[in-house]
Order: structure tokens, then C-alpha cells, then sequence
């Protein structure tokens, strides 16, 4: 689960990280107001929602007048954001955070993640800063410095000099100060909400020397949430895709992609297959749909349901192999689904384990036109041409 960045810069205030003074805006007319009460000019008009690269897509504004402040959350407000992580069709902008300029003296990049290879809690740290940390690793190496934490002695303080004091040119000894302390918050904060990202970006040194959180990122570990139900309330659906929110509600794991195969598949690993093979065949999977090994006849209906919502799609594979989630079950499920609402694009079955010739037999007697594969890769290439066919 996703925060915004004034909801993330509330917490950071709570654990001792340094933010702007700000104010979320959502209606035009309240900026004024707002920057008649927060230090300025300049003021910086930043759009909330919960993608990356808003900057380069225009959705931070820099602002000398409250007129201007009006007018650009005027131009941000109830418009679509595009950036390089919503796609081409954007996110809509429901609010703006009004915040006092600062006077930057430089900029760093400083974030927590789990570290996969290590299964480790990691700080990573650059002097890149207000650039993206992708480029940066993969141009400059030099400049990404990490810190492996054990979880069980927590962030020490020469983890934070090991990282500090690689700076060049090095900070004052006030600044030195200041950011080991915003370390080890970024580290409290990581831990107390089980989140799976802290990102600060950029984390900057004022011309005073103080150290502040100038942008703000949070992910928190939806397996978690059980235990974060004040961050639960958190949550902004309207930043989730219709679909993605349907299937949440559902609990069903999928992931609305860019291509027109719907896919429904038990188990991810099978469901990342499937979208290879599709791939290789010439087409492009419209979704990540994993139903689970455990996934009754009633999820399975809901499944396909999300799949036929979305118009993009032009054929359908179900590609089932029948451990947990036997196929009789997954058949039902399907026919269910038929009889509700209407399929109007072709569909392919793939079917093996569990009860797969009672799966076949209750598909075969049923109304339901469909393709029956003997495999995987003859699947995907039915799938492929039907496509093709249809476009």
C-alpha cells in the first residue's frame, strides 16, 4: 500500500525528520489562503498521487505570487499527470501540497528496502541526489553506497558514518549530526510500519546547514496491514486502477498490464510463465491474474468477471494446473461466470492435474464455446492467432 507524499511527511514528522512546511490543498480557491500562512515566496505547488518522475511531467510548480499558486493548482487540480510511471493515459491530480521554498545547498538520495540477496534490511545512500537512483547505479556505481542491517542489533550509529563520511566534499560537523539522525529515524520509521520502502528524494542540505526530507515515499507491506490498521485508513483508492481495486476487494492478486490476452492462472510463478510464453508467441498479456492454490468456485467467477471488464482484452487463456485448486472446481467457476456475463471473445483452456477430466468433461458439456490446448506453448499460440485473428 501506497502513501501520499504530505501523508508520508506526517509521519516523518512524528520521528524527528526534518519536512517543509506545507499544507495539502484540494480546491483551487484555498491556495491563496495557504501561502499566506507558510513561509515564501517562492512556494512550490506539488501534485499528490502516488507516482514517480511528477518533476519532469510538470507535476511540481514553483510559484513566487499567490495568483501563481492559484493558477497552478489550477493547471494541476482535477487534470492528468503523465509521467513515466502512470503510462500515457496518466493519473487524475485530486490535490496539491503548497510548500515554502528552501534554499538548497546540495542533494542526496537516501532510502530503506529489503535487499532480496542478503534478506536484509538495507539503508542506501548517494549524493546524487534529485536524480533517479536507477540511472545513477547504472551510470555511476561509485556513487550508491548501501548499509546491510541486522535486524535483530538495528541501525548503528558507525553505519551511518560509514556512509557520511564517503562524502566528497564532506559535510559540516552541525550536517553530520542532522543526518545521522534522519538515518536512524528512516530506519524507525522502516521498521515500525513494516513498510517495504522509505524513499527520500531528494534529501537536501539548507544553506543553515539543517538537513531536511524535501520529497517523501512510503510503501507499506500489504501482509502487514493486519497490524496497521491506523495506516489502513490511509489508503486513497482513487489512485488504484478500477479493476486492481475490484480484484483487492475480491482477494485476488492481479495486476492490470498494458496488453489485450486476459490470463488467469493458479500460482504466480505459473502466471509469470504464462505471460513469457504469451510474449514468445507474438501477443501481450492484458493482466497478472493469480487466483491461488486455494481459490474456491466464487473467486474464480470474480476473476474472470475483472477479466471480461476490461475492453482491451481479445481472447482469454485459462491456463490451470490443478494441484490445491482442483479443476472441477476452476470449470465450475468459469461457467458460472458464463452464465452472469456474456463472452464475447475467444477462449482457451488449458487444463492438467487435480481432477482435470472432470474439469474437461463439465466445460465439454456446457454451453461454453471454447479451445481446448494439449500444453502450455500450444496454448499461448491459439491465443496468439485468435488475436491476431481479431485485430
Amino acid at each position: 500500500m501506497k502513501l501520499h507524499e504530505f501523508q508520508a511527511k506526517d509521519i516523518f514528522r512524528k520521528f524527528g525528520i526534518a519536512v517543509p512546511d506545507g499544507e495539502l490543498v484540494t480546491d483551487i480557491n484555498q491556495a491563496a489562503g495557504v501561502t499566506r500562512k507558510i513561509n515564501g515566496p517562492p512556494w512550490v505547488i506539488k501534485a499528490q498521487v502516488h507516482a514517480g518522475g511528477r518533476g519532469k511531467g510538470g507535476g511540481v510548480i514553483i510559484t513566487n505570487t499567490p495568483d501563481q499558486a492559484v493558477s497552478s493548482a489550477k493547471a494541476l487540480i482535477g487534470k492528468p499527470l503523465v509521467t513515466k510511471q502512470t503510462g500515457a493515459d496518466g493519473v487524475m491530480v485530486h490535490q496539491v501540497l503548497v510548500e515554502e521554498g528552501l534554499e538548497i545547498d546540495r542533494e542526496f538520495y537516501l532510502s530503506m528496502v529489503i535487499d532480496r540477496s542478503t534478506a536484509m534490511p538495507t539503508m542506501i545512500f548517494s549524493q546524487a541526489g534529485g536524480m533517479e537512483i536507477e540511472e545513477v547505479a547504472e551510470k555511476t556505481p561509485e556513487l550508491v553506497l548501501k548499509e546491510h542491517i541486522d535486524p535483530i542489533a538495528g541501525w548503528m550509529p558507525y553505519q551511518a558514518r560509514n556512509l557520511i563520511y564517503k562524502l566528497d566534499p564532506p559535510l559540516s560537523s552541525e550536517s553530520v549530526k542532522s543526518m545521522m539522525s534522519a538515518m536512524a529515524s528512516v530506519y524507525k520509521v522502516f521498521t515500525t510500519f513494516d513498510c517495504s520502502l522509505v524513499e527520500i528524494n531528494p534529501l537536501v542540505t539548507t544553506k543553515q546547514g539543517k538537513v531536511v526530507a524535501l520529497d517523501a515515499k512510503m510503501s507499506i507491506d500489504d501482509n502487514a496491514l493486519y497490524r496497521q490498521k491506523n495506516l489502513v485508513e490511509l489508503d486513497d483508492p482513487r489512485e488504484k486502477d478500477p479493476l486492481e481495486l475490484m480484484a483487492e476487494k475480491h482477494n485476488l492478486n492481479y495486476i492490470r498490464l498494458d496488453g489485450n490476452v486476459g490470463a488467469m492462472v493458479n500460482g504466480a510463478g505459473l502466471a509469470m510463465a504464462t505471460m513469457d510464453v504469451i510474449k514468445l508467441a507474438g501477443a501481450e498479456p492484458a493482466n497478472f491474474l493469480d487466483v491461488g492454490g486455494g481459490a474456491s468456485e466464487e473467486m474464480i467467477k470474480n476473476g474472470f468477471e475483472i477479466i471480461l471488464k476490461d475492453s482491451r482484452v481479445k481472447a482469454i487463456l485459462i491456463n490451470i494446473f490443478g494441484g490445491i485448486l482442483r479443476c472441477d472446481v476452476l470449470a465450475r467457476g468459469v461457467l458460472a461466470a458464463a452464465e452472469k456475463t456474456s463472452i464475447p471473445v475467444p477462449l482457451i483452456v488449458r487444463l492438467e492435474g487435480t481432477n482435470v477430466d472432470q474439469g474437461r468433461e463439465i466445460l465439454k458439456n456446457s454451453d461454453l464455446e471454447f479451445l481446448v490446448a494439449k500444453d502450455l506453448s500450444e496454448a499461448a499460440e491459439m491465443v496468439a492467432n485468435q488475436v491476431s485473428g481479431a485485430s
